[in-house]
C-alpha cells in the first residue's frame, strides 16, 4: 500500500520525516504502528511507552524498538516530536473527536477540563524561559510603538496584553479587523518598535504574515506560541512556549494568559518608580465613586 501524500501547503514534521527515511528498515507491523500513532496524535502525545503499548495491544519493548528504528535513543525525544506533530496538525474537529471517545460522566468531564488547565500551568511553570520574558520586558521599556497581534480566539489575549501595557503608559495596541488593518499597522512600525505575535498550532496566516512584514521593516518580533516548531516560533526573533492542550475544541488559554501576566509584571518592575508615578496620577479616577456602579438611592 502506498504512503499517504502530504496535503498541499503542508510541510513534514520531524516525526514524519524520520518515518519516511526509516520505511526501508521497518516491517509492516511497525509501519502500521507508526501510521496509527501519526494519524491520531491527539490520542497519543501524552501517553507513556507502556500506555502506548496498551492502546495498540503490543508489548512495551515493541514500542521502544520501533521508535529506535526511527533514530530515537530515548522515548522522551520521540514523545517531544509527537507533541510537536500534534500541535501542527490540531483542528477543532480532531480535539472534539478525541473528547467524544471518552465516555466519562459530564460532571467528571467538567472536573477533568479544570485538571487539564492546571496541568498546563504546571508545564508552563516547569519550562518557562524567565530570561526571555525579562529581555522582552526590557524591549517593552525601550520600544516606541508596540503592536500585539492575535487573531480569532487569540485576539482576547492580544487585547489583554495591549491594555495592560497601556495602563503602564506604553504605546501599545492590539489591531483588530481585516488583514488590511494588520498590514497597515505593520507598515507604521519601524526600527525601535516591537511586535508581539500570539498564535498556536499551525498558526493563523494573518498573524504569521504580520511577523514577516514587521521583520522586513527591521521590527523586533516576539512570539507566544505552544511549540518550538510552529511558524511563530520559527519566524519570530524570540519566543516562549505556553501549552494550550485541552479537551475543549477551542483550546485552553489559561497558560498563555498566565504568561501574559508574567510579562506585564516584568515590564512594571524594571522601572517601578516610573510606573507608580503613572498609576498615582490615575489614583483619583480609580477611587472616585463615578468609576464604579452604585445602586440608585430611592427618593
Amino acid at each position: 500500500m502506498s504512503e499517504k501524500r502530504e496535503a498541499p501547503g503542508r510541510s513534514r514534521t520531524e516525526l514524519e520525516g524520520r518515518f519516511a527515511q526509516a520505511l526501508g528498515r521497518l516491517n509492516e507491523s511497525r509501519k502500521s504502528l507508526i501510521r496509527s500513532i501519526l494519524d491520531h496524535p491527539e490520542d497519543n502525545y501524552y501517553l507513556s511507552s507502556r500506555e502506548l503499548a496498551r492502546r495498540y495491544k503490543v508489548d512495551a519493548a515493541t514500542v521502544v524498538r520501533t521508535i529506535q528504528a526511527l533514530g530515537y535513543n530515548r522515548f522522551a525525544d520521540f514523545a517531544t516530536d509527537l507533541r510537536n506533530h500534534f500541535v501542527t496538525r490540531i483542528t477543532p474537529y480532531t480535539v472534539m473527536r478525541a473528547a467524544t471517545r471518552d465516555r466519562r460522566p459530564l460532571a467528571e468531564r467538567v472536573r477533568n477540563n479544570i485538571e487539564r488547565d492546571m496541568e498546563n500551568l504546571s508545564v508552563l511553570l516547569a519550562q518557562l524561559d524567565t530570561r526571555a520574558i525579562s529581555r522582552l520586558a526590557e524591549r517593552i521599556q525601550k520600544s516606541g510603538r508596540i503592536a500585539v497581534v492575535g487573531v480569532d480566539f487569540a485576539a482576547v489575549l492580544a487585547a489583554s496584553l495591549a491594555y495592560s501595557l497601556r495602563v503602564q503608559g506604553f504605546h501599545a495596541e492590539a489591531p483588530t479587523g481585516s488583514s488590511g488593518n494588520l498590514t497597515h499597522t505593520m507598515d507604521l512600525l519601524g526600527k525601535g518598535d516591537l511586535l508581539i505575535a500570539i498564535s498556536f498550532g499551525r498558526c493563523l496566516r494573518d498573524t504569521v504574515e504580520s511577523v514577516r512584514r514587521a521583520k522586513s521593516r527591521r521590527v523586533y518580533t516576539f512570539g507566544i506560541t505552544d511549540s518550538d516548531v510552529t511558524p511563530i516560533a520559527r519566524f519570530c526573533d524570540e519566543h516562549i512556549v505556553t501549552p494550550i492542550a485541552s479537551n475543549v475544541f477551542t483550546g485552553s488559554y489559561v497558560a498563555p494568559l498566565a504568561a501574559i501576566n508574567a510579562i506585564v509584571s516584568a515590564a512594571a518592575h524594571i522601572h517601578p518608580k516610573k510606573i507608580l508615578e503613572r498609576l498615582r496620577r490615575n489614583e483619583q479616577d480609580y477611587t472616585s465613586g463615578a468609576r464604579w456602579y452604585q445602586e440608585r438611592s430611592e427618593t
